[in-house]
């Protein structure tokens, strides 16, 4: 048996979310520390209870929803190691590769949230665009199309019948409009993220990780803007300083991990999105979801 380990990004996050979990080793600390370098409870925006009024207590709030689910996935990669299990390929989705980054050991805790935190106020102050699903379409009418118009590239590349525009709310409304496709679906973000839109953003995350030390790899990881597996901490930080950029190329990831001989897929966080891709693109693969406490045997 060859083990990958995903981990989901934004639009996963569900409240009470982090509520099986409070009691493994460890997780009031983590949700402690979130709290310290946030500024505001982390657990009660988890869990929505007892939070006050605001946008900025709401778990949808990217702002939130990043650490938040860094802190959940995390907690449960932690566990999962405890019970001496392993992985042979990690790879997350966006954000979820923050977190494939601490499961390799390349980050600890304490450094993949100071840099969340940052990475999630660059891309909640960096509005302007839009994003919008499409599923069902011709590839390569949607290749020419993105070529044709200024403004709009592919956030993420999800597989070969769904993908996220990025970009001007003309050019990708243009794109989608054009595209012959079963569903065109807006998507409630704050930006146009994994486009040029976020180009000032990625900047100053980029200086941001500049500060920090990357360890070597202990399980090949695989980015979004390169699904090369590879083990070196000064490629990775590389990588990572271009994400915010460059389109999730999912897709392609999936292509590796059969190309590795990847039999079991583990999706380590809310939802079941990673899996449900994985199921129409990767035929014969076992599928597990950890989510929760009980998924862990507890």
């Amino acid at each position: 048996m060859t083990i990958a380990w995903v981990f989901p990004g934004q639009g996963s996050q569900k409240l009470g979310m982090a509520n099986s979990l409070l009691d493994l080793p460890g997780a009031r600390d983590r949700f402690d520390l979130a709290s310290e370098i946030l500024g505001r409870d982390l657990w009660k925006i988890c869990s929505g209870e007892g939070v006050p009024n605001g946008e900025i207590y709401d778990l949808n709030d990217t702002r939130n929803t990043q650490p938040a689910l860094f802190v959940v996935e995390s907690l449960l990669v932690d566990d999962l190691k405890r019970q001496e299990r392993e992985t042979q390929i990690i790879a997350g989705h966006s954000l979820g590769e923050i977190v494939g980054l601490y499961s390799a050991d390349v980050l600890d805790a304490k450094t993949a949230l100071l840099l969340l935190k940052k990475r999630s106020e660059l891309m909640a102050s960096a509005g302007g665009g839009v994003m919008i699903a499409v599923m069902g379409f011709d590839r390569n009418e949607l290749d020419d199309l993105i070529r044709e118009t200024d403004g709009a590239s592919i956030a993420n590349d999800n597989s070969e019948s769904q993908v996220v525009l990025s970009g001007s709310p003309e050019a990708v409304r243009k794109v989608a409009d054009n595209l012959k496709c079963k569903r065109a679906i807006p998507l409630k973000v704050s930006g146009a993220f994994h486009s040029t839109f976020m180009t000032e953003a990625s900047k100053s995350f980029s200086e941001e990780i500049d500060q920090v030390t990357f360890q070597d790899a202990q399980v090949p990881v695989l980015s979004n803007v390169d699904p090369s597996p590879t083990l070196s901490g000064d490629i990775l930080k590389d990588r990572l300083k271009k994400q915010m950029t460059t389109g999730v190329r999912w897709r392609e990831t999936m292509d590796v991990m059969k190309k590795e001989g990847i039999t079991t897929m583990v999706e380590i966080g809310p939802g079941n999105v990673l899996s449900g891709l994985a199921k129409r693109s990767m035929k014969g693969l076992l599928l597990n979801q950890i989510s929760n406490a009980s998924d862990l045997g507890y």
